[in-house]
């Protein structure tokens, strides 16, 4: 690896090519260095990775942008792992350029899936190149000057499987949006069969945000656009992978640049989480306004929730904006508030009724419960929805449900 650098411009930019004809790498650099960026280059005489690692100088490693261009043609497995490399060593600020002088549309696909989002043919175009180049420009230099109000996180996270925790963020993300025209996005952060997309009847199979977070150096809202699926109701959603097995573990500050970038795009970003105190649980954890812990008032459900808070509490954790919520609430439960309250040593945010029944229902037909509907579930969530956005807006109460004698009357 040769390292050369170039200090004129007000961009600092790393160049580096993999495998990349000697002749045709000057040519590439000579076309970055007509932007007038500091560029400063290396050049990798064969394929990189975790195991092959360069020695990249500080100038290179500490460069805010990243330009990679990498021979796909010689070994598209080595080309693939030299692109998750630099993804990794340059997390969120690398653009990898595949070259290759083939068109096959498999070989495309792998170069795009290790994060390739530039092609270049073997006979260099530098107009077309030059052009990429004003393209980069203009997307970092949209991304620096954006100075939107941010939007919040606010994360869903069960304390154990079966207590309503989806079906719970999935009601407060559309009632955002329908009794408050908010802009909602909700996230679907299982690693793989989330129900997010089943409880509302979409088809969420092409639009994950596993592969968003993987494509955080191209992310712009052009490219979110393609990953969003849209209920109804307005609510956009990102969907989990609908298969089983073969997910690759997503880089933790890579959820978190992604997670800012989306703040910057909605009024209010939901994440359905698992019941996992991961690294990238932690980090989607980290990188939320508020984090809501959902249980349910039986003794398996507060153990575990007791735990999560024991745990969240020792760690670098803000337990100021946990919030704790127990579904299911029934005074006939033997748990009461004050019981569950002491062993959690917090309190209960927010009790929501025993509407087991026709949420469940709902989640079969793939059609959240409206809040016209004015059940006792949803008032309730309607009042929720209200404190979170800060809303004196009046709540009509649940309609008194009428016994056989008071119809026949």
């Amino acid at each position: 690896m040769t390292p050369i650098q170039y200090n004129s411009g007000l961009i600092s930019v790393a160049l580096i090519s993999v495998s990349i004809d000697v002749n045709l790498a000057d040519e590439i650099a000579e076309s970055v260095l007509k932007m007038s960026w500091a560029v400063h280059r290396a050049d990798c005489e064969g394929y990189i990775s975790a195991v092959k690692r360069p020695p990249f100088s500080q100038p290179v490693k500490s460069s805010p942008a990243c330009i990679a261009v990498i021979d796909f043609d010689k070994d598209v497995e080595q080309a693939a792992a030299s692109a998750a490399y630099i993804q990794e060593i340059f997390t969120g600020k690398a653009v990898i350029v595949a070259l290759s002088a083939s068109r096959d549309p498999d070989l495309l696909l792998r170069a795009m899936r290790a994060g390739c989002s530039e092609f270049i043919g073997a006979e260099f175009d530098e107009a077309a190149f030059s052009e990429m180049l004003v393209r980069l420009y203009q997307q970092w230099s949209a991304k620096s000057a954006r100075t939107a109000v941010l939007g919040d996180v606010v994360t869903f996270f069960g304390a154990k499987g079966g207590v309503g925790t989806t079906s719970l963020a999935v009601h407060v993300a559309m009632y955002l949006v329908l009794c408050h025209q908010k802009k909602t996005l909700l996230i679907d952060n299982h690693p793989q069969l989330g129900h997010a997309c089943i409880y509302l009847g979409i088809d969420g199979s092409r639009y994950h945000f596993n592969e968003l977070v993987r494509n955080l150096s191209r992310l712009d809202s052009d490219l979110l656009r393609g990953y969003i699926a849209t209920h109804s109701s307005g609510l956009e959603v990102l969907a989990s992978p609908d298969v089983c097995g073969g997910q690759k573990t997503l880089d933790p500050s890579s959820i978190a640049q992604t997670l800012d970038f989306l703040r910057g795009e909605y009024d209010y970003v939901i994440v359905d989480g698992p019941s996992s105190l991961d690294d990238t649980n932690l980090a989607v954890i980290d990188a939320s306004n508020q984090l809501y812990l959902v249980a349910t008032p039986e003794i398996a459900a507060i153990r575990d929730l007791s735990r999560y808070v024991d745990s969240l509490s020792q760690g670098e954790h803000d337990i100021e904006k946990v919030k704790v919520v127990i579904n299911r609430f029934s005074s006939q439960h033997a748990l009461t508030v004050e019981q569950i309250e002491k062993a959690i040593r917090l309190p209960v945010a927010i009790k929501l009724p025993n509407g087991y029944a026709e949420v469940t229902r709902s989640a079969i037909l793939g059609e959240p419960i409206s809040p016209k509907q004015k059940t006792d579930f949803s008032v309730q969530i309607v009042k929720w929805v209200n404190t979170l956005v800060g809303s004196d807006m009046p709540v009509e109460e649940a309609a008194p449900k009428k016994s056989l004698f008071s119809l026949w009357k």
